[in-house]
């Protein structure tokens, strides 16, 4: 069974055994005051049935995923959607990234997904969230 999807909340799919993808999950909740989005690891349950609902293999796509409603964005598209729902110093920077065309932007952001493990390392286990935040996070 698909997790029931929260029409006002995004679900972020995310590398749980990258080190830097779990610092940009930790900064996205750290300014996520509205509670805007629900986090689950590429490689939990619910990324899988995820993956079956939208006929897309997240773990293939080497991206961050952004589940919004009933739209799929990945790469550079998915990152400037997460930083433009939060109100940080970043929020500019996004407006401005949307003038460059998808193809530019999703070509910057594979060149760094596959360097992001030489240069941030990985973890064994995917990233355990915390008390606190344990209620953000998909099983």
């Amino acid at each position: 069974m698909a997790p029931v999807l929260n029409k006002h909340k995004d679900i972020i799919l995310f590398d749980g055994v990258c080190n830097f993808c779990n610092s940009y999950i930790n900064y996205v909740i750290a300014h996520d005051k509205a509670d805007r989005f629900a986090f689950a690891p590429l490689q939990s349950h619910t990324a899988v049935r995820l993956s079956a609902r939208f006929g897309i293999d997240f773990q293939e796509l080497n991206s961050v995923v952004v589940i919004h409603g009933d739209e799929v964005y990945t790469e550079a598209t998915a990152v400037i959607h997460i930083i433009k729902k939060l109100s940080t110093i970043w929020l500019p920077l996004a407006y401005l990234a949307q003038l460059v065309p998808t193809s530019i932007g999703n070509r910057i952001y594979q060149s760094f997904a596959q360097k992001r493990y030489t240069l941030f390392g990985q973890s064994a286990t995917c990233m355990v969230p915390t008390a606190q935040v344990k209620h953000k996070f998909l099983s």
